[in-house]
C-alpha cells in the first residue's frame, strides 16, 4: 500500500493521494483500505518514514566532513526524487523514527568530532536549513533545464537591462548551458554542493578557532 501511495504522489503530486485514488491504484474499494490503516494520516506517516529511510546516515568512524557531506547530499537527492516529501517532512507531526535516527546521527557525528554542544546546535540547524530550504526552492522550479531557460528568457524580455545590469547577467548565467547539471535537472546537485561546502568549511573553521591551544597546535 505504501509503495503505491509513494508512486501516486511521485507521479501526480500529493494532491492526487486520496483514499479513492489509492484504492483504484491497488484495485480495491477505498473503504477496504481502512482494514489496514486508521486514516489517511497513517498513510502519510508511513510514506514519509519510507522516504526518510532512503537517506544515508553519517558514519562516526570516517572523516566527519566527508560523512556529513555524503549524508546531506543523500537527503537532498531523496527529497528531489520525491518532490512532495519536503513540505510534508516539515510538519511537526511528521518527525518519524527514521528522521530521529538521522538527526541523532548528524548531531553525534559533530559532537564526536570535537564540536561543542553550542556549535553543534548551530551547525545542525545550518545544515538542516540548507537541505530543506534549498530543496524547497529547487522543487518549485521547472523540473527540466529547458523549462528554467524558458522562464529566464521570458523574464529577461520584461527586464530593463540598463537599470538592472547585474541581475540580467545573473539570469543569463542561469539560462546558459554551463549553469546546469549534466543530467539536465536544472539547479540541482552542483548548486547544492556549493552551499553545503561553504557551511562545512565554515563550521570547521569555527571549531578549530575555538579549540584550546596546546603545545602541539600552537604556532
Amino acid at each position: 500500500m505504501l509503495d503505491a501511495a509513494i508512486a501516486l504522489a511521485d507521479s501526480d503530486g500529493m494532491e492526487s493521494l486520496t483514499m479513492r485514488r489509492l484504492g483504484q491504484a491497488l484495485g480495491v474499494e477505498a473503504m477496504s483500505l481502512y482494514n489496514h490503516v486508521a486514516n489517511k494520516d497513517d498513510i502519510l506517516n508511513g510514506i514519509i518514514e519510507m522516504v526518510t529511510s532512503e537517506i544515508a546516515l553519517p558514519s562516526r568512524d570516517g572523516d566527519w566532513k566527508a560523512e556529513i557531506r555524503r549524508s546531506a547530499i543523500s537527503a537532498h537527492e531523496a527529497l528531489w526524487r520525491h518532490r512532495w516529501a519536503c513540505s510534508l517532512m516539515m510538519s511537526p507531526a511528521a518527525i518519524s523514527p527514521a528522521r530521529l535516527r538521522w538527526m541523532d546521527s548528524v548531531l553525534g557525528c559533530l559532537r564526536e568530532s570535537g564540536f561543542s554542544a553550542e556549535l553543534t546546535h548551530h551547525a545542525y540547524h545550518a545544515l538542516d536549513s540548507h537541505i530543506v530550504g534549498f530543496t524547497l526552492w529547487a522543487v518549485s522550479l521547472p523540473a527540466t533545464a529547458e523549462g528554467l531557460k524558458e522562464i529566464g528568457a521570458n523574464f529577461l524580455q520584461t527586464l530593463v537591462i540598463e537599470d538592472h545590469p547585474y541581475l540580467a547577467e545573473h539570469i543569463e548565467y542561469h539560462i546558459s548551458d554551463t549553469s546546469h547539471d549534466e543530467d539536465g535537472e536544472g539547479e540541482g546537485e552542483g548548486e547544492f554542493e556549493f552551499g553545503l561546502d561553504l557551511i562545512l568549511n565554515g563550521i570547521e573553521r569555527i571549531r578549530d578557532m575555538d579549540a584550546p591551544q596546546t603545545p602541539e597546535n600552537e604556532v
